[in-house]
């Protein structure tokens, strides 16, 4: 059976603790996060993690001569292949550090980017994974050094051969860039279109957002029935996935679930993926999943909330915190968290899992989607007298035309009112 094993790389986890950061966080959950991250990434087998503490980084290894030695008998003894630095590691940092480790390495970006490029399944979703690597391999040509001494022989001094390949390498990433940002732009415009033509159904948006792991796709999954990967893993969601759903309330959305934030996510990588978290920007109603057993949920939340304010999500449109994972609290936390989020507004405690919590969340997204009115043309047959002479009498009806069908009417109306018009038929 071994043979037929998918190969597995030996992975290790640093996180290096710096300690004059201002804004520095727990170095343990820091450590924790970086873990999971990494086994987001199929085929990596994390043998090791490490907090590193770290006062002034170094410009040329970033660690001391010290540390880097002792880590790399460490690493040698694990029989290590990969390490994965929770943090930025600059180009010259990332070719010593191989160099004298004789294995590779990937910082936070290029991890993420690497997980990204897993996950990626729409054609949008690939083309902004392949810019933003494009844009990070562009500022890390220092490496090319390495391969140019060894093909050359050459120290790359300016002017000489490597300057002139580094050179090259850039136009020829710049021209690619260049050639993506088009296709992208054609089909940011597919996906305006076909917006448009959502905003003509009568079903509300409902974005679930939320720091990754905090439970979306579960949530999707129960509210859907959809084979959504949902799985305890980081990042197990990058492309928006859309279902519509008929509400027990009644109310008919369209459910999106989208890519989880982190913190620290590089900027270069938020506008690279901006179009993909669009949803969140067409949506009537923002579902905010938080995992409230997390120790940092709190920091999380500030997290979710910095990047929707960075997209510009209308201040005008509802937004729903839902306070997920109550299961896994002990009873009295349970209690008083319920009691908690009864003097909030708009925040509900559930599980995804059990489902328990749910019916007060989804009453509330029908009353958020309350004042929400759509347009929406309508055919009904000449029998169906009853149901004309409603929508006339609750002033619903924008204009009228006859043909052999039938009535043609352009409807304007909530989704409470197109439910009540539902159940009209179903009365009869």
């Amino acid at each position: 059976m071994k043979e037929h094993a998918p190969p597995v790389t030996r992975a290790w986890v640093l996180h290096p603790d710096m300690k004059n950061q201002p804004d520095r966080r727990d170095a343990r959950l820091a450590l924790e996060e970086a873990v999971s991250l990494a086994h987001a990434l199929p085929g990596l087998d994390v043998v090791g993690a490490e907090v590193v503490p770290l006062r002034d980084p170094q410009p040329g290894m970033l660690f001391g001569s010290g540390k880097v030695a002792e880590l790399k008998e460490r690493l040698g003894e694990a029989e290590v292949e990969l390490v994965l630095v929770d943090g930025h590691v600059s180009p010259v940092q990332q070719r010593n550090l191989e160099k004298e480790w004789k294995l590779k390495l990937l910082d936070r970006t290029g991890l993420i980017l690497e997980i990204f490029s897993d996950r990626a399944a729409t054609r949008e979703g690939v083309l902004q994974v392949e810019m933003a690597a494009l844009s990070y391999q562009r500022s890390r040509l220092v490496r090319a050094w390495t391969h140019l001494e060894r093909q050359r022989g050459g120290l790359g001094f300016v002017g000489g051969p490597g300057e002139t390949q580094i050179e090259a390498d850039r136009r020829a990433i710049d021209e690619q860039l260049v050639r993506l940002k088009r296709q992208l732009e054609k089909v940011v415009k597919t996906r305006e279109l076909h917006r448009k033509a959502r905003a003509k159904v009568p079903y509300p948006i409902v974005a679930l957002v939320g720091y990754t792991n905090a439970g979306k796709s579960t949530l999707f999954n129960r509210l859907t029935g959809a084979e959504v990967m949902a799985k305890d893993m980081l990042f197990a969601t990058l492309d928006p996935t859309m279902r519509a759903v008929h509400l027990p309330t009644g109310a008919d959305v369209i459910l999106s679930d989208t890519v989880g934030f982190i913190s620290n996510l590089p900027t270069e990588l938020v506008a690279a993926f901006r179009a993909t978290l669009e949803e969140v920007l067409a949506a009537d109603v923002v579902v905010h999943v938080r995992d409230i057993s997390h120790p940092e949920s709190e920091a999380q939340a500030e997290d979710v909330r910095t990047i929707l304010d960075s997209l510009g999500v209308d201040e005008q449109t509802p937004q729903i915190e839902l306070w997920n994972k109550i299961d896994r609290l002990e009873p009295d936390e349970m209690e008083a968290m319920r009691l908690r989020a009864t003097r909030l507004e708009r925040v509900y405690p559930v599980s995804a899992l059990t489902g328990d919590g749910l019916d007060g969340f989804l009453e509330a997204v029908t009353q958020a989607l309350g004042d929400e009115r759509r347009l929406e043309d309508l055919v009904l047959g000449y029998s169906d007298g009853r149901k004309r002479a409603w929508l006339f009498e609750k002033g619903l009806v924008e204009s009228e035309r006859q043909d052999e069908d039938g009535y043609h009417l352009s409807v304007r109306w909530t989704a409470q009112d197109r439910a009540r018009f539902e159940a009209l038929g179903q009365g009869r």
